[in-house]
């Protein structure tokens, strides 16, 4: 990477502000240190992008697949460890469709894709990618099932053969969804990175052995074809790890470009499978293409990958305000709790099953946790009644009743003096909120 002062020199030195830093100098020493990228200002001469852009290019290169409000983007990754900044990428998971599947089954299979979505947090958790096999190795069969698949699914796909003719007949009609194509290798690379390079999608390179696998690289590129993946073929889980956290450390630390790419891993079935999705989630892969993936195991891979892939320094957090819960009125008591998406989603779920209205004040602060947030001094009582106030929420509730955490009990005697409102403390824990609410009507 070329340091602050040999990238300012091809800077316009402009000093516009429009890269959203004040000095081209201030954008120089942010590019030098990968935390801006090149594209942000507007005015690089064509002659200074091409001098910059390889150097100044993120250790992994981003590689899209799927097309319009369906791609996907993976890979772009600076960090080797989430603390340093965050993940920006999320591993994407993917369920095999076999060509050899009758066509019921192809199609319940590919609408239990397309349902597999979660909640948690105010996030949707949902699968990714369809992968279509061509196990049966016939051609017909292969591009039959893809278009069935293409036409059932919004998803983005994966042509996975190593017969570049199956390959070809299936993009003829398909191509237009940008697939991932899977797979290039010793046998059969001329021809799948034609294909790739003629049909514009990403490709997949597989080889086993890290230094074949990047030779092979380095010759996918040479026949002009940049989107890559890398499938490196883990026999057991030891491999797995060990290849996936060599390739991360030797793209972001010594920036070797030659295997700075996102990674595949195929899992085969059962509890061998998820364990290899779960270390990939955890070390660094970018697709997981599942044989199965019931719901069972899908749950809690999704809510690892959603705990990995959140930013660390910042909080999942919901916007301040005043919620109504149940349709409350006039009558309906207040209660607070904090902005942190967590703790928020656990007392509405624990409010909802009270079935008693309330109005629900969310506190900002800073996306902490109840008792964090009050021993950080994020949550006071100041804070608390500046927050109603701007929500108007003793507007809505003539019951002049203010139910907080009990965690925080002892802000109740200045938050009455604060607001005059009769102060009820509630349970320590939101799990005791449907008895106390239903003992307040």
């Amino acid at each position: 990477m070329p340091t602050a002062i040999e990238i300012f020199k091809h800077l316009p030195k402009k000093n516009c502000g429009e890269c959203k830093h004040p000095t081209c100098l201030a954008f120089a020493m942010q590019l030098a240190n990968q935390k801006a990228k090149l594209e942000d200002c507007p005015y690089v001469s064509d002659a200074g992008k091409q001098s910059l852009a390889a150097s100044s290019a993120p250790p992994i290169r981003l590689v899209k697949v799927g097309t319009g409000k369906a791609t996907l983007e993976m890979g772009d990754e600076t960090e080797l460890y989430r603390h340093e900044k965050k993940f920006f990428h999320p591993v994407r998971y993917a369920i095999t469709v076999q060509d050899t599947l009758i066509g019921s089954d192809a199609a319940s299979k590919v609408q239990k894709a397309n349902a597999m979505r979660f909640e948690r947090v105010g996030q949707i958790m949902a699968l990714d990618m369809v992968c279509v096999r061509n196990d049966s190795k016939d051609t017909n069969k292969f591009v039959a099932t893809a278009e069935n698949v293409s036409s059932s699914t919004e998803l983005p796909l994966i042509l996975s053969s190593e017969d570049p003719v199956a390959i070809r007949a299936a993009l003829l009609r398909i191509s237009a969804k940008v697939p991932l194509i899977s797979a290039a290798t010793k046998a059969n690379l001329t021809e799948m990175a034609a294909l790739a390079k003629e049909f514009k999608c990403p490709l997949v390179v597989r080889e086993s052995n890290l230094n074949d696998l990047a030779d092979l690289v380095a010759k996918v590129k040479l026949a002009g074809v940049e989107d890559i993946v890398l499938d490196f073929a883990p026999g057991n889980l030891k491999d797995l790890i060990e290849k996936n956290t060599i390739i991360r450390k030797l793209s972001v630390k010594k920036t070797f470009r030659g295997l700075g790419y996102p990674m595949l891993v195929n899992a085969p079935n059962g509890s061998r499978g998820v364990t290899m999705g779960l270390i990939s989630t955890m070390k660094y892969g970018s697709v997981v293409v599942f044989e199965e993936l019931p719901t069972e195991m899908a749950i809690p891979l999704f809510v690892l990958r959603q705990n990995i892939y959140t930013d660390p320094q910042v909080p999942i957090q919901v916007k301040p305000g005043l919620y109504p819960i149940g349709n409350p009125t006039e009558n309906s008591p207040i209660l607070f709790t904090t902005n942190f998406s967590l703790t928020y989603f656990t007392v509405l779920g624990d409010i909802d099953k009270s079935k008693v209205p309330v109005w629900l004040q969310v506190v900002d602060c800073e996306g902490l946790s109840v008792l964090t947030a009050f021993a950080a001094g994020k949550l006071t009582p100041e804070g608390v009644v500046k927050d109603i106030d701007k929500s108007g929420a003793r507007s809505k509730s003539k019951k002049n009743v203010l139910i907080i955490p009990g965690m925080v009990a002892r802000m109740s005697p200045k938050l009455g003096e604060l607001t005059g409102m009769k102060i009820i403390v509630g349970p320590k824990e939101s799990s005791g909120l449907p008895k106390m609410l239903k003992s307040l009507e």
